[in-house]
């Protein structure tokens, strides 16, 4: 089992989650309905380049799709279009199909029941804040990520981003009151453990939801991230977090509360 320090645990006062292939296996199921809006999308810039599923998977992963949309445009060598029509257009698309197929996972409920008692639950992503509320209904989390400490580098920045930006985990950071150090980052993906190591956070790479297939390459991308460990489940990290929190002095009190929390 990999190890993190001590004296991290101990500062710790918060578990920044990434949600898309880290809280729930969406990521596939999302670029089923994402790829049919890509690939509009690409028909009216004019371009011939069309996706599947799983070619923008692999090609996006970790991206929201306003970037994905722009860096397509630049690619295709054309004037990066208004953008705000088919964001939109993705995000229904993309937000009522996995409404429809995600289920709850016990291993992930139970695992943020037990860390939530020693550590705040926050939602840190580059996905928009209505996908977030679809996902977290439909996967039985809601409760215990709450509107309030979920964010999107879609929604909740001045300007909208995306991971490898640390501006989300910087903004998410602020707003709970907490340094950057204070906040352990879950991430699936390189640009998330990049946005989270970038920002300050100390970041543990989490393999659950990465195919069989792409873990042994994903767990090396998240290493040279800076990533302190890695773990194949949410049961291996709370059993990793675990003895280091029980005990402890609820760092909790000392936060600033959340702005929907005040």
């Amino acid at each position: 089992m990999p190890e993190i320090r001590s004296e991290l645990v101990e500062r710790l006062e918060a578990l920044l989650c990434d949600a898309d292939g880290n809280l729930f296996p969406s990521e596939e199921p999302a670029f089923v309905a994402s790829a049919e809006v890509t690939n509009r999308y690409l028909a009216a810039l004019g371009s011939d380049r069309r996706f599947t599923a799983e070619e923008l998977r692999l090609a996006t992963t970790g991206k929201n799709f306003r970037t994905t949309a722009a860096d397509l445009a630049t690619a295709a060598g054309v004037a990066v279009p208004d953008l705000t029509p088919w964001v939109a257009e993705e995000k229904q698309a993309v937000t009522a199909h996995l409404s429809r197929v995600l289920v709850p996972d016990a291993e992930v409920t139970g695992a943020l029941g037990v860390l939530g008692r020693h550590l705040t639950l926050a939602a840190v992503s580059s996905s928009a804040l209505t996908r977030l509320d679809g996902c977290f209904t439909a996967t039985g989390i809601a409760g215990l990520l709450p509107a309030a400490r979920r964010f999107s580098a879609e929604d909740s920045l001045p300007t909208p981003t995306s991971k490898p930006d640390p501006a989300v985990y910087l903004h998410a950071c602020a707003d709970l009151g907490i340094a950057p150090e204070q906040g352990l980052a879950v991430e699936d993906s390189l640009p998330g453990a990049l946005s989270a190591v970038r920002a300050g956070c100390p970041t543990v790479g989490n393999l659950r939801f990465v195919a069989p297939a792409e873990r042994a390459e994903r767990e090396a991308q998240l290493r040279e991230a800076g990533v302190i460990a890695v773990v194949s489940s949410w049961t291996e990290l709370t059993d990793l977090l675990l003895p280091g929190l029980t005990g402890r002095t609820d760092p909790r009190a000392s936060l600033v509360p959340a702005r929907g929390d005040r």
